[in-house]
């Protein structure tokens, strides 16, 4: 026996020991056993002296099944002793990789204990992997997801992981995958339009509503979002030129029209406000030069536009008539087709200047302010390079553009990984496209009639770049990943957040996460934010997180009965996360390093990096 309780505190159990702790291993995060007849209390060992051990209760064995948490409490009377093997395993696991489980690394306190986690436990459920730089964040993802594909004979070739790569690391990590089993394929698109080899993220604009479009047009203001409904209703309307489109712009114009002219504003601003739409807004039936007969004579509309001495439109009267012609009451926005149809972000361009016109951008001064800056946003991006992620080239439905995601273009296989490489944009629209993309995912598994049969996995390296505490709720009404995490897991959709500054991150979110994989952390706050946020984490975790190698982790939530401190194995091979050779780039220095035409050749995408030799 180890020793006598001499003291308990609500958790934890001070023993007196009757060892010599000399002649003794590290005993620390080494479990115990407090013993009293057929009553089995677990604890931790968190700190010993030549004396006493101060233990953590963890949980309760009843007839070799564990039950993690507080239950009950030794009583004076207990035997002490260290925890068996076959103890060892209800509550850390069982040393083989069986059916339904999943080898994720070693025990850091059991040496060669190996660590199976079950996947419903881990998988089916949101986690967060924290840790600062350069604790082996990716490292421990490449590792997890390799032995996930590879530890086992049968593969889980059902699976749909969407990667929202950062920085381009892990293509190196899992382009391989196929070469050891023909069955999983990797696939990865880039944000580098500048890269042939690999496909651009193209995103279909048909396929965006009223909410994406605030996101990708920076909406600051709910006001803005009515312009955005109308515009989504005429862009079907008004895509084409076919008679019945032309009605349509005919319609909307004349309306326009009608408003400015029957404003009663002096004649000087209701011309100039005619002739600004017209110049803008026209038809071959209706512009500036459409003619206008009167019993003896024709003249164009710009020239009925003509003001006397006396400050008056004289013909005023007669160009009511002629804008109230073109006028149809029976057209409305519900004769849009019925289906989606294709069209780009110049005819949304074009839809939307039409709704501003139909909205009375030009009688409000207020409107204006906060209607006009959609358009100017909404113009830059049509024209801009930005254009080239929402140039798709035919029309796809949600659910074919998702099934193409998962597809592997050259062997027309399902994929089990997609990587979405967003180290080329800049933060702001990399979130967006990642909120765009993730919230496609999220509807088409709600809307899927046999609730969570393809579940879908969203895991987002550098998460506190994209999984804020954003004002989307106070514009749209949700954030898309709290709303993931919130209601996600019913319908198969789980996120995983993996970050280096946990307290940037959505508190919503982080605290929807069942399970957590933390590496080294350092940062006060960062800490402080672990030990508020994360459920059953306990001091001596958050001491002991200073202090972990890189690799090393500590492991709790749903798929884990204690908290188990762990050492990941570096994957084979290694995503592209290594820091620069300082050392190497310095100190065996060449000149063909600074050479011009040698700088041009070694500026490549990091998609080509792996099959590069050293440049040194």
């Amino acid at each position: 026996m180890l020793g006598k309780i001499i003291e308990i505190l609500e958790n934890s159990v001070i023993v007196e020991l009757s060892i010599d702790i000399n002649q003794q291993p590290n005993l620390v995060n080494l479990h115990v056993v407090f013993e009293n007849g057929n009553e089995k209390i677990i604890g931790e060992i968190v700190n010993i002296n030549q004396s006493k051990m101060f233990v953590s209760i963890v949980g309760e064995l009843k007839e070799h099944n564990f039950t993690p948490g507080v239950s009950s409490k030794p009583s004076f009377k207990s035997l002490v002793r260290m925890v068996r093997m076959d103890e060892l395993e209800t509550f850390l696991g069982r040393q083989q990789t069986v059916d339904g489980y999943t080898f994720f690394g070693f025990s850091n306190v059991y040496k060669n204990y190996k660590i199976n986690v079950s996947v419903n436990d881990f998988f089916s459920n949101h986690f967060a992997i924290l840790g600062n730089s350069g604790a082996g964040k990716s490292f421990t993802v490449s590792s997890i997801m390799q032995k996930l594909f590879l530890s086992r004979t049968d593969a889980p070739i059902g699976a749909n992981i969407f990667i929202f790569d950062a920085y381009g690391e892990y293509t190196n990590a899992f382009k391989d995958l196929n070469k050891a089993n023909s069955l999983i394929h990797y696939k990865t698109y880039t944000t580098n339009t500048h890269f042939s080899d690999t496909e651009v993220i193209k995103i279909p604009v048909w396929l965006l509503d009223v909410d994406d479009l605030a996101l990708l047009l920076d909406v600051t203001t709910p006001n803005q979002l009515p312009i955005i409904e109308k515009t989504l209703k005429l862009v079907p309307i008004l895509t084409g030129n076919s008679p019945d489109v032309i009605k349509h712009k005919n319609d909307i114009i004349a309306r326009a029209l009608e408003d400015i002219l029957l404003s009663g504003h002096e004649a000087t601003k209701i011309r100039d406000q005619v002739v600004a739409v017209l110049t803008k807004f026209n038809t071959e039936e209706l512009n500036l030069e459409a003619t206008i007969a009167q019993p003896g004579y024709v003249r164009t509309f710009k020239q009925c536009l003509l003001i006397d001495k006396m400050g008056k439109m004289q013909e005023m009267e007669l160009i009511v008539d002629f804008v109230k012609g073109f006028i149809d009451d029976n057209l409305a926005l519900g004769t849009a087709p019925e289906q989606a149809v294709y069209y780009t972000l110049n005819d949304l361009e074009q839809a939307m200047e039409f709704a501003l016109i139909s909205e009375g951008i030009l009688k409000s001064d207020k409107v204006f302010d906060y209607a006009n800056v959609l358009s100017v946003r909404l113009h830059s991006l049509a024209n801009g390079e930005e254009r080239a992620y929402f140039d798709y080239p035919e029309y796809i439905s949600r659910t074919a553009y998702i099934q193409k995601l998962l597809t592997d273009p050259f062997s027309n296989s399902k994929c089990q990984i997609v990587n979405f490489n967003i180290n080329y944009v800049d933060d702001r629209l990399a979130k967006v496209m990642t909120k765009i993309l993730s919230k496609l995912l999220f509807n088409m598994a709600v809307e899927n009639p046999t609730r969570g049969s393809m579940p879908f996995h969203i895991v987002i390296e550098e998460a506190h770049r994209y999984v804020q505490k954003d004002t989307d709720t106070e514009i749209l009404g949700y954030n898309i990943f709290d709303r993931i995490t919130k209601e996600g897991r019913k319908y198969g959709i789980i996120l995983g957040l993996i970050t280096q500054r946990p307290s940037e991150l959505s508190d919503t979110a982080i605290s929807q996460c069942s399970n957590f994989i933390i590496l080294r952390t350092l940062h006060p706050k960062d800490l402080d934010y672990i030990k508020n946020m994360v459920p059953n984490v306990s001091q001596e975790v958050i001491v002991q997180l200073k202090s972990l190698k890189p690799g090393n982790c500590v492991a709790f939530g749903s798929a884990f009965k204690v908290p188990v401190f762990m050492y990941v194995e570096k994957p084979n091979p290694t995503p592209l996360s290594n820091n620069v050779d300082v050392n190497q780039l310095w100190y065996h220095y060449t000149q063909q390093q600074v050479t011009p035409s040698v700088l041009q050749e070694k500026i490549v995408p990091i998609e080509r990096v792996e099959n590069m030799e050293s440049p040194i």
